[in-house]
């Protein structure tokens, strides 16, 4: 095997004053943990297809599964996930329950996700 090509530092000298300033300024386990846990729940498609479908419109669950086309249940299983995630809210509207995104930073995060992926299609 040849030697690897990657851009890895080759010296031995750590910087202790950066150090010492970056881990003053780093979040703590448990902030991180929870982000870690946030790109989990958009790492699955269908739920970044939900997310896509509440950004446009407030729905329910007969309307992201005709949209989807999946079942009610499928549907069900990952609204929970997303629910739990705190990246969608419900509110009952008789006997519906309608779906949207929780906050503005949903939407920006998948807004800026979207703009990233377009620019490198570009």
């Amino acid at each position: 095997m040849g030697k690897c090509k990657c851009s890895a530092c080759d010296c031995n000298v750590i910087h202790a004053d950066n150090v010492t300033q970056v881990k003053q300024n780093m979040q703590t386990e448990e902030v991180l943990l929870a982000m870690s846990d946030f790109y989990k729940a958009l790492s699955d498609s269908t739920r970044i297809k939900i997310i896509n479908a509440l950004d446009c419109s407030e729905l329910c669950v007969c309307d992201i599964s005709a949209l989807l086309n999946m079942t009610k249940s499928a549907v069900s299983h990952q609204l929970q996930n997303l629910k739990e995630m705190n990246l969608i809210k419900s509110r009952k509207q008789g006997k519906e329950v309608l779906y949207s995104l929780a906050d503005q930073h949903v939407l920006r995060v998948f807004e800026i996700s979207l703009e990233h992926v377009l620019e490198d299609k570009q």
